[in-house]
């Protein structure tokens, strides 16, 4: 049984600590600076709780000795301390963060990392990258990629559309920070709260915008193989505006803590949730121009006597897939890894990676095999 440690036991750690520990094959220790935050999280018995702050250099690579792998749910601020633990002590290193400045940070650790660093397991970016990456290969020559993720209230209530249903210093991180795109084959950096647009999925009306992080590593890989390539956060219509209100008339991009302040005291947080997941890809294939979508959605479900929201859900699933791809030997034992490297096959066919299969999937899968075979 491998020792696996979690960091952060917020609304995501907890989970992903819990879907480790049921599963019978790993030890899992959660770790976090509140005792309260820790007493709230369902024990089981191959899961232990510890008190601890990250920026303790010591006591944190005192926890990670003799672990197989740490997993970082903290805030992204803080996901390079982790990384740099699991860098002196060697051992494996996964991550949720979406910050553009801390993957960087993470790919130069792994240069000389004993381990695996795998970072951006989880939604988007994480399992985006992986359907984005598959679609890809399905061409010759890739025109269009374009990826859009949105966590939203199942029933919008206010004139935002929104609830908060994760970090609000990551969806702040978001709307502000500079988004990486391929455009006209080069890499550029395009600003957050751009590239406004509208779409309808299953009768329901989105729009989406350009949003920092969610891309991943997808257009270092892409560079030179696809022309365009974009990642935009999904939103109710409306929502775009507002912010643009808040952060640019208002000047709140400057002041983020006291933006977040205002957003946690005035926007409910909710865990009757969706996840809406819209990747669409156009170019060439034997000659001819075609285009292919993968789409769905994801819910959150009763789980024991509680619930886990579809953010929970999809963030947590992800990273624990990467994991036992990891602990099975499908993924590199060692450096950097990408999430592109994982077959989006393998990632569905997961136990925990399931939680994103669609209606059609596995027969697709299975009709995919026999093609292969014959």
């Amino acid at each position: 049984m491998r020792g696996i440690v979690v960091i952060g036991g917020g609304k995501i750690g907890g989970v992903i600590a819990q879907m480790l520990a049921e599963s019978g094959d790993y030890a899992v220790t959660l770790v976090d600076r509140s005792a309260a935050a820790l007493q709230a999280v369902v024990l089981h018995p191959r899961l232990s709780t510890c008190a601890l702050d990250v920026t303790d250099a010591d006591a944190l690579d005192g926890i990670l000795t003799g672990a197989f792998a740490v997993l970082s749910a903290a805030p992204f601020h803080l996901t390079g301390a982790v990384a740099q633990a699991a860098a002196r002590v060697g051992c494996h290193y996964l991550d949720l963060t979406e910050d553009v400045a801390t993957t960087r940070m993470v790919k130069a650790l792994a240069a000389d990392a004993k381990g695996a660093f795998i970072p951006q397991c989880g939604l988007a970016p994480g399992f985006i990258s992986i359907a984005g990456a598959d679609l890809a290969r399905g061409f010759d020559r890739v025109e269009e990629l374009r990826l859009r993720v949105g966590a939203l209230p199942r029933y919008p209530s206010n004139s935002l559309g929104y609830n908060l249903t994760w970090s609000t210093e990551g969806v702040i991180n978001e709307y502000c920070e500079p988004c990486e795109a391929l455009v006209e084959g080069e890499l550029r950096e395009v600003p957050a709260l751009e590239g406004l647009e509208t779409f309808s999925l299953d009768g329901v009306t989105y729009e989406a915008f350009n949003t920092s992080g969610g891309l991943g590593s997808l257009a270092e890989v892409l560079a030179g193989k696809a022309r365009n390539l974009n990642y935009k956060s999904v939103r109710y219509p409306g929502h775009c505006a507002l912010m643009r209100t808040l952060l640019n008339d208002l000047n709140l991009r400057q002041r983020r803590d006291l933006l977040k302040d205002v957003l946690e005291g005035a926007v409910p947080g909710t865990e009757q949730d969706v996840v809406v997941f819209f990747v669409t890809a156009s170019g060439w294939r034997n000659g001819r121009l075609m285009q292919e979508s993968y789409a769905g959605k994801v819910m959150g479900e009763h789980h024991g006597a509680g619930f886990w929201s579809a953010i929970q859900v999809t963030t947590a699933a992800g990273i624990c897939t990467v994991l036992d791809l990891l602990a099975a030997g499908r993924l590199p034992q060692q450096g950097y890894v990408r999430q592109e490297e994982i077959a989006l096959a393998d990632f569905l066919s997961n136990r925990f990676g399931k939680a994103y299969r669609q209606p059609g999937d596995v027969v697709a899968e299975e009709a995919r095999h026999i093609a292969e075979e014959a």
